[in-house]
């Protein structure tokens, strides 16, 4: 008989090893990011209601040109504060801003170097394969043991199942860059700093920014699974719904998500068609 491999309780001997030495830094890092959170959210909320949703709609304007979006906009957000999930969908938007910022600040940079570098290009796509194939609970594990529960902990499992888009089209964008211009900027005596700043970065933009939409999106479909470990918002609201099998309530949270996820989406989708003009 083949004997067992031990790659459950290696993992579990890792995660542990991890907890029992590195601990306190997670807890303070918990307790910094935790504050943050508290902050962004207390913010948001400090605004009424009616001055948010006509910032937001103003915003969305300015940034698309578009008048549909904007009314979208205006009309999609009246309708999650008429049906009483404002305060939720504002710990979602703070939740889903802090995890994107992280795995866009995380993701892009490392997008780059493995552009720019072969070895490191090899291992970091693997790694891209396992994330991007591993079911979206399993983030949850380790979070609760390094983070305890709520909501940084949520943060902390929304980071890694998002960010792998934003690495991965970095990368690709950075690679589609006709080989033809590259090779005329170093004719013309650019640095390989310079060609990347002046070169590759501009023109690979719009797939960069389609990287930054799909880390956006993932991040939003996290809202629900992360609820279950404390992270409130919409997706706490969809889950208090499963556990009550309160049918409405539940699809009116998820129609709230749906909203939130549109109108980002076609900001971003906009912005990211400004850039390449």
């Amino acid at each position: 008989m083949i004997p067992r491999i031990p790659i459950g309780s290696t993992i579990e001997g890792f995660i542990n090893f991890l907890v029992d030495n590195f601990s306190w830094l997670t807890k303070g890092f918990s307790a910094i990011m935790d504050t943050g959170l508290s902050a962004l959210e207390g913010g948001l909320l400090y605004l009424p209601p009616w001055l948010f949703i006509i910032l937001a709609t103003a915003l969305a304007f300015r940034l698309t040109r578009k008048s549909g979006v904007a009314a979208f906009t205006l009309l999609g957000l009246g309708l999650i504060w008429n049906m009483g999930l404002w305060a939720a969908t504002v710990s979602t938007i703070a939740l889903v801003l802090i995890s994107t910022l992280t795995a866009i600040a995380l993701g892009i940079p490392l997008g780059i170097l493995a552009a720019v570098s072969t070895p490191i290009r090899r291992v970091v796509m693997p790694v891209l394969d396992v994330m991007q194939t591993m079911p979206a609970f399993v983030y949850l594990i380790p979070a609760i043991p390094f983070f305890g529960l709520g909501k940084v902990a949520a943060v902390f499992a929304t980071v890694v199942f998002s960010m792998p888009p934003s690495i991965r089209l970095t990368c690709l964008g950075i690679q589609q860059v006709p080989r033809e211009l590259k090779e005329c900027a170093d004719a013309f005596g650019s640095t390989r700093w310079q060609r990347l700043v002046k070169l590759e970065l501009p023109l690979s933009t719009p797939t960069i920014m389609a990287g930054v939409n799909q880390t956006v999106m993932l991040a939003l479909s996290m809202v629900v699974i992360a609820a279950m470990i404390g992270a409130k918002g919409l997706g706490g609201e969809v889950w208090r719904a499963i556990q009550r099998l309160q049918m409405g309530a539940g699809f009116e949270a998820g129609i709230g998500i749906v909203i939130v996820a549109i109108i980002l989406d076609r900001v971003l989708q906009r912005f990211g068609e400004k850039k390449q003009q």
